[in-house]
């Protein structure tokens, strides 16, 4: 398997963390949810896989295309 870094394409603050760590996620799903300008964006999995690692908590400010967690994707 291998690891992919999930970003996130804007600027905000972590609203909801979707999946916790050794959570199975598929492929356009969310992980993580960003809130920015009063809206709730989504940072999705491209792939299917397991979270790995979280690299955000809830109510953390991230920047534009930070990595937010780390996913172990079937190849």
């Amino acid at each position: 398997m291998a690891e992919i870094g999930l970003k996130s394409e804007v600027a905000g603050r972590v609203w909801l963390l979707a999946r916790q760590e050794g959570d199975e996620v598929a492929a356009q799903e969310a992980v993580v949810i960003v809130e920015a300008m009063k809206m709730e964006i989504p940072v999705i999995s491209e792939r299917s896989g397991k979270v790995v690692k979280l690299l955000v908590s809830e109510g953390d400010e991230v920047a534009e295309d930070q990595t937010v967690a780390i996913i172990d994707v079937a190849p």
